[in-house]
């Protein structure tokens, strides 16, 4: 299975941004998937996930209300919508695929990673 991400790059705070994964090797439909980001030393921490089915969703804390992640199963493809970026949102972002999930998995129970994108917000 492969997971590729894509869209990120250098925005200015308050700009939005579209982040996609494309994923490869096995049924998309069977997979939750989430959205994860590290930044510089720091531990990779959990952004967003949704459900295999896309009827549950589920956010951290710090960007509920200014992310929104969801998911085209024809194009295998989940999203991850932007808005309102700040500094502290610059990392590399990661998306990642557990099979049959609903959207709550921990991060040591996804199965497969993307490389990841680097997403850079000045102020």
């Amino acid at each position: 299975v492969q997971l590729v991400e894509s869209g990120g790059g250098l925005v200015q705070a308050g700009d939005s941004l579209r982040l996609s994964c494309v994923v490869s090797g096995d049924t998309f439909s069977r997979f939750a998937m989430g959205w994860f980001r590290q930044a510089p030393g720091k531990e990779r921490e959990f952004v967003a996930a949704i459900s295999w089915s896309g009827g549950s969703t589920n956010y951290a804390d710090s960007v509920k209300g200014r992310f929104t992640i969801s998911r085209d199963n024809a194009k295998n493809t989940v999203y991850l919508q932007m808005n309102s970026l700040r500094p502290d949102d610059t990392a590399v972002y990661y998306c990642a695929a557990v099979y049959w999930g609903l959207g709550n998995s921990p991060i040591g129970e996804y199965n497969y990673w993307g490389q990841g994108t680097q997403v850079t917000v000045s102020s």
